[in-house]
């Protein structure tokens, strides 16, 4: 009654009395806390798990840090359509599955779904469901950190659902969903969840299958099959291949993220040949070829930025963007040298200061723009990277899902080995990757490693530098590098950057310009711009000296 929903203190009682309209249509607030509390747990259990495997903090520390209120986590559901039947039921799509693109001829038939399951397996066990369910202890931060998805399954039986090594909610079935062809996906662990966690109760119903409910855990808990993305979530038999999973809006969960507003609608790259009045088909190409002037070595940068898709694209990448931007401008990097690949159409709405930005899909330009710098001679003196993507667990990059199939097929996802290999003997005085994603760590293991990359200087976070613990988005104190700064100095005040900086702490012995730090007596403004900034003006001597070195290397 409305009076005992008025007069009630008890949260259970109003949980059952009132109901919220959420994606999936008018849903009771109960039934999908019920759904909520079940997957929390299992998230916890993970939580937990990676704190005894990546710290040496004590078990119970562990327990304490990996307890997440349910405030504090963000909850994604499919939207669910009127219609019953086959036709209501929904399929999950995650960009970063082991192999293959899907053909585009197949896009919009039930075929897909057999196709995904056969062939690519993005998910353990990817039939057709009812529901999905995302959780995201991390809401807002850069996609790349480990989500908990689930599938949920209307009128199922408790041998079914145990069938399915799921949690059984009277007649309903949530099932935690998995990368399929996973590292060591059946790698049994000697540390079972039955020892850390006892009893396989959840709230509000059992794990199903006994011992499958086990192995179920182990490989979730394992981390070698966890998901790092929103999914794709499709109906099955929508041509439009629209995305369903929407950010419940609940004061009992944490706020969904703020999106970036896109000015259009993205549209797949093939359709430009169709629509010539979209923007980025009409877009300036960049004129690589005009970034290097005879006689003249300038400071240059590449910012790489985005979410992969619109629903993992947040204002603060934009904000982000900016903000290096303007720093890079203080430090009197020309706009012409700073130029920008940003989600699909390349614009930036509300920064109307960034010049010189241009769509991520293009990845062929973004390695022969960075290429040609690196073995244009005298072209750069300070060759600055701003890494900003969601990015894979071996250190790859997602640009932009071009094609709208949720897959990040070759053209649209950006490796740890390419970017080396668009930086190999680079002829630049310094190139600074300034990297604000997860799994860096992959890449600073390459560089410390390489043979090649001698003047290649990563800088990162210390919650960047490797699989997070606890992750959580933080700004960063990069937009605070003025033209004195001396970037060592700077990097050192930050906790735990001392020790990283140990085998590149030569090259950050200068500013961001490549002026010299505590000079005697101190440059003057003057003499900075003049001597460092933006570009200088090579005497043609030192020009021809290092062709003639160049040659006779060649001929050696």
């Amino acid at each position: 009654k409305a009076e005992d929903l008025l007069t009630s203190s008890e949260p259970a009682l109003i949980l059952k009395l009132l109901r919220v309209q959420t994606p999936a249509g008018s849903v009771a607030l109960s039934r999908l806390d019920r759904w909520v509390r079940s997957g929390l747990q299992v998230l916890q259990w993970d939580q937990l798990d990676r704190c005894l495997r990546m710290s040496s903090m004590s078990e119970a520390d562990c327990r304490r840090l990996s307890h997440l209120p349910l405030s504090s986590v963000a909850v994604y559901m499919s939207e669910q359509r009127s219609a019953a039947g086959p036709s209501n039921k929904v399929l999950a799509i995650l960009p970063d599955f082991s192999s293959g693109t899907l053909s585009s001829k197949l896009r919009g038939s039930f075929s897909v779904g057999r196709m995904l399951n056969r062939h690519h397996q993005p998910l353990y066990s990817s039939s057709a469901h009812d529901v999905v369910l995302v959780l995201d202890p991390s809401p807002g931060e850069n996609f790349g950190h480990p989500v908990v998805l689930f599938y949920v399954d209307m009128n199922v039986t408790k041998k079914k659902c145990s069938h399915l090594d799921g949690i059984y909610l009277g007649d309903e079935c949530l099932t935690l969903a998995l990368k399929g062809r996973c590292q060591n996906q059946l790698k049994r662990r000697q540390t079972g969840p039955q020892r850390l966690f006892g009893s396989r109760r959840v709230a509000g119903g059992t794990l199903g299958g006994g011992t499958a409910g086990s192995r179920l855990l182990e490989r979730a808990i394992g981390g070698f099959c966890e998901v790092h993305f929103l999914p794709l979530v499709v109906a099955i038999g929508d041509s439009s291949w629209t995305q369903r999973l929407k950010c419940v809006d609940s004061a009992e969960f944490a706020r969904c993220p703020q999106q970036l507003p896109m000015s259009s609608p993205s549209l797949p790259v093939s359709s430009c040949e169709l629509n010539k009045n979209t923007r980025r088909c009409h877009q300036q190409p960049l004129a690589t070829h005009l970034s290097c002037r005879l006689y003249q070595t300038c400071d240059h940068a590449v910012l790489i930025s985005g979410g992969w898709q619109p629903q993992m694209t947040f204002q603060h990448h934009a904000q982000n963007l900016e903000k290096f931007y303007k720093m890079l401008r203080n430090n009197g990097f020309h706009k012409n040298h700073i130029n920008t690949f940003f989600a699909s159409s390349g614009q930036l709405l509300g920064t109307e200061d960034v010049e010189g930005v241009y769509s991520a899909t293009e990845k062929a330009v973004i390695r022969n723009h960075v290429s040609y710098i690196c073995r244009k001679q005298h072209c750069a003196d300070t060759l600055v990277l701003y890494l900003n993507s969601p990015t894979r667990t071996d250190g790859t990059m997602l640009l932009w899902d071009a094609n709208l199939n949720g897959i990040a097929d070759l053209k649209e996802r950006y490796s740890v080995s390419e970017l080396l290999a668009d930086l190999a003997g680079c002829r630049a005085s310094r190139v600074l990757l300034f990297v604000d994603q997860s799994y860096s760590g992959v890449l600073s293991k390459r560089l410390r490693s390489s043979q090649k990359h001698h003047n290649v200087v990563l800088i990162q976070h210390q919650s960047h530098q490797t699989h997070r613990l606890f992750p959580g988005w933080d700004d960063n104190s990069w937009s605070s590098i003025s033209a004195a700064t001396c970037l060592l100095d700077h990097l050192e005040k930050v906790d735990g950057m001392s020790r990283l900086l140990e085998p590149w702490a030569g090259l950050l012995n200068v500013t961001l310009a490549g002026a010299p730090c505590n000079a005697t007596p101190p440059l003057t403004d003057s003499e900075m711009q003049r001597e460092y900034q933006g570009c200088q003006n090579l005497p043609t001597a030192l020009w021809y000296q290092k062709r003639v070195q160049q040659k006779d290397s060649l001929s050696q």
